[in-house]
């Protein structure tokens, strides 16, 4: 041991009066001494302990935003079921929840005062409050993802179970100095019901804990079977929705706003979210989260009530346990307010049609649960070279899977009783609902417009037992709606200004004409995007063209390559074209940000004195030396050296004459021709957004396409009053097609 002598010194003034007395022998004061001694270390050693206080009240505190932002952002737009978006479980979440989770792992600190001892059970609440919560971001996931995250989580909330009992065990987590003090002495007792209640509501939440992990378990073998389910269902309305697409004709705004609006309710009806929260999992877990919140609230109160008297904190974490029990209670209660939404899920769809359901079919227990299960008990999970271990690894396997399907028919008809709770509710709201409409109804007021018919071919049941109500399409196809007109109002306007110098797509074939050749090798097809940045890195380099004029023209081709980029990525994405488009990106950063053509200055003095064809030959001039190198300069060079050859060919009988103004204005039109060439596939990369295969990412898809679509309305109207190429519809996405198509011969 290190001794602080100055220490000593200390210890022994302070123990002198006892070296006087003779009746005290010299190892009881050095035992003494020895004492005082280790409670200044660990004194020394809990200095710290209020800074990792607030670092678990920190890492409350995101997992109580990202929450928030999960409500705000169904609150906005019109989900009740309270999709996990920003709050999922994934390693950061799980990472962070850990961290929360320092108060009920901690197996060595004492906590006597009786906030002390709250805030550890807190904690424990408010992982059950988590737990709820991120229950439906178990349908965002894959099957290796599901199967990592699970895991994960499992060994998280087990190794927390075991800790919290350990404290159950050694009565850590009721430890109460004052208690143990007036028990001791026979004096003070203290007659509070809930002086003793700690240890039975740990109890609890541990059971709480484990019927959670057992629910998460069970709804991820749920999700597996009922994302195939969801998806058939999904490609039968789709094929519907062909149909009446190709009844329709002509991608007109119109068209695209009802196939969003379609495609929008089929997304949104067959959100695995939406159908995990259907469950009666988590119609389970949300009654389990308002009653763990309903306790701690009780718990509070109490403290509050009756022990004003007793010592809040006295742990080594000090004033930090009170930040940490303020924090995670305002996210218990905003969880179990958030939680409330999905108690009345059953509210938002028409369970048990016209309220007549069977209390036995009730308890049955749907395919979708056991599925995964059985299709594992019919295939060998393992095999290995010796025939006799196969057998016996077989039966093994019989064996823990069919334990494992009882445990999950047992879990879904608990949870299924659990949820007659919410279910009665519904019932009897309902009854008041409908009542209340057939108040108003007398009155000839309509509280809200119902949807078309037809709309519901695109709904897909969550469950074959629900159907979704008027009000829930209602807030969808607004929520679709919004969406487009909200994007209406940020409209394109410097791109819309660029292509007032439209001409009929002229600028698409004279941009590069076939006479000029490219070098052996260097023959590289044409993207929208590169003779598009080529003819604008021309015209900014032009530096008798007012500043003002420039920046509005540098802002239009910044825009209108935003909708080139989607374009090329959606329906030009040939493996010849990725390096072109490619190259061309990165060409427009330089240029865009540095002012820079490939190392060199457009804004260069000597091109002030420099006539508009000389700055074109001095392109050119560049670009021939560098056509040799290999890789992405090389590309942009060639492209450079062919656009530059096709203007002096262009201007070759009048080489004096043209001015800058006069070449900005051929150069601006070329671009306005390409672009516009371009954006006449903008309706079909909204169509394509709107069928997006992966399942969980078609809300969001369905939700970029309609702010596509209100961004580019008044485009798409502007182009389709132009008469098109006779182009066939496959060739529209690739310039080199408009190309030839327009240098063709008339026949």
């Amino acid at each position: 041991m290190d001794y602080n002598y100055d220490l000593v010194d200390d210890y022994d003034q302070a123990l002198s009066p006892l070296n006087r007395c003779n009746n005290i022998s010299r190892n009881l004061i050095d035992e003494l001494w020895l004492v005082l001694y280790k409670l200044h270390q660990q004194n020394r050693f809990s200095k710290p302990m209020p800074t990792i206080g607030m670092y678990i009240a920190l890492a409350s505190l995101c997992c109580i935003l990202a929450m928030v932002a999960d409500f705000l952002h169904s609150r906005k737009n019109g989900k009740i079921w309270i999709p996990c978006k920003y709050f999922t479980l994934d390693a950061v979440s799980l990472t962070v929840i850990a961290v929360a989770m320092k108060l009920p792992m901690d197996l060595t600190n004492p906590m006597p005062g009786v906030m002390d001892e709250q805030a550890k059970l807190g904690s424990v609440a408010f992982m059950c409050i988590m737990m709820t919560f991120l229950l439906p971001s178990l349908a965002t996931m894959n099957g290796k993802e599901l199967v990592t995250n699970i895991i994960a989580l499992g060994l998280l909330v087990i190794t927390l179970v075991v800790n919290v009992c350990i404290q159950i065990h050694t009565g850590l987590v009721s430890y109460s100095e004052d208690k143990h003090l007036s028990d001791y002495y026979g004096f003070q007792k203290s007659t509070d019901p809930f002086a003793y209640a700690n240890r039975a509501i740990a109890i609890s939440y541990v059971a709480m804990l484990l019927m959670l992990l057992m629910i998460y378990i069970c709804s991820a073998l749920m999700i597996l079977k009922s994302k195939q389910d969801l998806e058939s269902k999904y490609q039968a309305a789709h094929e519907r929705a062909l149909i009446v697409q190709q009844q329709a004709g002509q991608l007109t705004v119109e068209n695209l706003k009802q196939r969003v609006i379609n495609y929008g309710i089929m997304a949104a009806t067959g959100s695995p979210q939406l159908m995990t929260v259907c469950s009666a999992t988590s119609s389970a877990s949300a009654v389990i989260g308002l009653s763990i919140s309903l306790l701690h609230a009780a718990k509070t109160f109490n403290i509050y009530v009756t022990r004003k008297g007793y010592k809040a904190f006295d742990s080594d974490y000090k004033w930090s346990i009170l930040v940490i029990f303020i924090i995670q209670s305002i996210g218990i209660a905003l969880g179990a307010a958030a939680l409330f939404y999905r108690f009345y899920a059953p509210l938002t769809f028409k369970l048990y049609r016209e309220g007549k359901w069977n209390l036995f079919k009730f308890y049955d227990v749907e395919s979708c649960w056991t599925h995964t299960l059985s299709d594992w008990k019919h295939n060998r999970l393992y095999s290995s070279s010796s025939p006799n271990f196969n057998v016996v690894f077989y039966k093994l396997q019989i064996l823990g899977l069919t334990l494992l399907t009882l445990s999950q028919t047992a879990t879904v008809r608990t949870c299924k009783a659990i949820r007659i709770i919410p279910v009665l509710i519904s019932i009897c709201v309902r009854q008041v609902l409908r009542f209340v409409k057939w108040v108003v109804s007398l009155f000839g007021i309509q509280l809200r417009k119902q949807p078309a018919p037809n709309i519901r071919q695109y709904v897909l049941q969550p469950q074959d037992d629900m159907e979704l109500p008027d009000a829930l399409l209602y807030f969808i196809i607004k929520s679709v709606e919004r969406s487009i007109q909200n994007a209406e109002k940020q409209q394109p306007s410097k791109l819309m200004k660029l292509l007032e110098n439209f001409r009929d797509f002229e600028g698409v074939k004279k941009f590069d004409i076939l006479l000029v050749q490219s070098s052996p090798g260097l023959d590289y097809p044409n993207c929208w995007s590169l003779p598009v940045v080529t003819l604008a890195t021309i015209a900014l380099s032009l530096c008798k063209i007012q500043l003002s004029t420039l920046k509005n023209f540098l802002n239009g081709v910044s825009e209108g390559l935003v909708y080139v980029k989607l374009v090329e990525k959606s329906l030009s994405n040939k493996d010849e074209l990725v390096s072109v488009q490619t190259a061309a990106e990165r060409l427009w950063l330089e240029v865009e940000v540095y002012h820079k053509w490939l190392g060199n200055h457009l804004q260069d003095p000597d091109f002030r004195v420099k006539t508009a064809i000389q700055i074109v030959e001095w392109f050119n001039e560049k670009a021939t030396n560098m056509v040799t190198v290999v890789g992405s300069m090389d590309i942009c060079a060639n492209s450079m050296r062919r656009v530059t050859q096709t203007i002096l060919l262009f201007y070759q009988n009048s080489i004096d004459k043209i001015s800058h103004e006069e070449l900005f204005d051929e150069l601006s039109s070329m671009i306005s021709d390409i672009l516009a060439a371009c954006l006449t596939n903008v309706p079909q990369v909204i169509a394509l957004k709107c069928q997006t295969s992966a399942i969980e990412k078609r809300e969001e898809s369905v939700h970029a396409a309609a702010t596509l679509l209100g961004k580019t309305t008044e485009i798409i109207k502007t182009l389709q009053a132009r008469q098109l190429p006779n182009l066939n519809p496959d060739d529209l996405p690739f310039i080199d097609k408009w190309r030839d198509h327009l240098t063709a011969p008339a026949p």
